[in-house]
C-alpha cells in the first residue's frame, strides 16, 4: 500500500529532521510550511520531501490543505514535533494494499521536561492519523481538531512519539496561543462562562488528572503536569469569559 506522509510546520527545523527521519518508509513527504525563515527548506531538501507554502488557517484547514497536496490515497497525518517508532512502522509497512477499513487509530506517547508520560489521561492518546483521504477528512475547528471518518476504524501497533514540551516556556507559548484559539471556538459555538465555572473547571482538572488518572504515578513530572493543565483550563475559560463580556 503507498502512503503518503503529510505535515503543516512552521519554524520547527529540529524537529522537523526528526520526524522526517522517522519516514523514510512512506513513498512520499509532503511539507505545508508557513514561510519559516529557518533551515525547514534544507532539511525538507535532505530527506527528499516536497515543501509548498501557505497561509495560516487554522489546524484543522491547513491540515487538510497538506492532505490535498498528497499524491496518494492513503495518508499519514503527522505533527513536525512528532516521530514514528519502530512497532508503529512496521505495522504500516505490513497493511494490506487494500485495508478493510477507512482508517487507522494509532497511540501516542508524549514527552513532557524530558519524560515519558503514561498517565495523567495523556496515554495511550488513540487518534486517527493514518487514513484513506477518499474516506476522511480533517474538519475545520481552528485548534482540537479530528480527523473525520466515513467508514470503520482499525488500530495499529506501535506508537507516535510525541516531543510535546522540553521547557516550560515552551508550554506556556503553546498554552497562550492554543486557549486564546479555544476559547474564540467555544464563543463562536455560543459557549459562555463566569469566573466561578472556570475555578471549578480548573479545580476538578486537577483532581481528575492526577488521581482517577493516575498522574501521581508519573512523579514529580506528574504533579507539574497536572498543575500546569489545571491552569490552561483556568486561563482557557477566563478568556472565553472575557469575551462573553465584550
Amino acid at each position: 500500500m503507498k502512503v503518503s506522509a503529510a505535515i503543516i510546520t512552521r519554524e520547527a527545523a529540529v524537529d522537523l529532521d526528526r520526524c522526517l527521519a522517522s519516514l523514510d518508509f512512506v513513498d512520499e513527504i509532503v511539507v505545508l510550511d508557513q514561510h519559516s525563515a529557518d533551515d525547514t527548506a534544507a532539511v525538507c531538501a535532505r530527506h527528499g520531501a516536497r515543501l509548498h507554502q501557505t497561509e495560516w488557517f487554522g489546524f484543522g484547514p491547513t491540515k487538510q490543505k497538506a492532505v490535498s497536496l498528497c499524491r496518494n490515497d492513503w495518508v499519514l497525518s503527522i505533527d513536525s514535533d512528532e516521530e514514528v517508532d519502530a512497532g508503529l512502522r512496521e505495522a504500516i509497512a505490513g497493511l494490506p494494499e487494500a485495508p478493510g477499513f477507512a482508517a487507522y487509530r494509532v497511540n501516542r506517547l508524549s514527552r513532557f521536561l524530558g519524560k515519558w508520560i503514561r498517565h495523567c489521561g495523556w496515554y495511550p492518546d488513540p487518534v486517527v492519523r493514518l487514513f484513506d483521504r477518499r474516506h476522511a477528512e480533517f474538519n475545520e475547528r481552528p485548534v482540537h481538531e479530528e480527523v473525520v471518518v466515513s467508514g470503520s476504524c482499525g488500530r495499529l501497533e506501535g506508537h507516535l512519539l510525541h516531543y510535546a514540551y522540553s521547557d516550560m516556556e515552551q508550554y506556556l507559548a503553546k498554552l497562550n496561543r492554543y486557549t486564546t484559539l479555544a476559547a474564540e471556538q467555544m464563543h463562536a459555538d455560543g459557549r459562555r462562562s463566569g469566573l466561578a465555572e472556570a475555578v471549578a473547571r480548573s479545580v476538578t482538572g486537577f483532581w481528575r488528572m492526577y488521581l482517577l488518572q493516575a498522574g501521581i504515578l508519573d512523579g514529580a513530572h506528574g504533579l507539574v503536569l497536572c498543575t500546569a493543565s489545571s491552569f490552561s483550563i483556568l486561563t482557557k475559560y477566563v478568556k472565553l469569559w472575557r469575551l462573553g463580556r465584550s
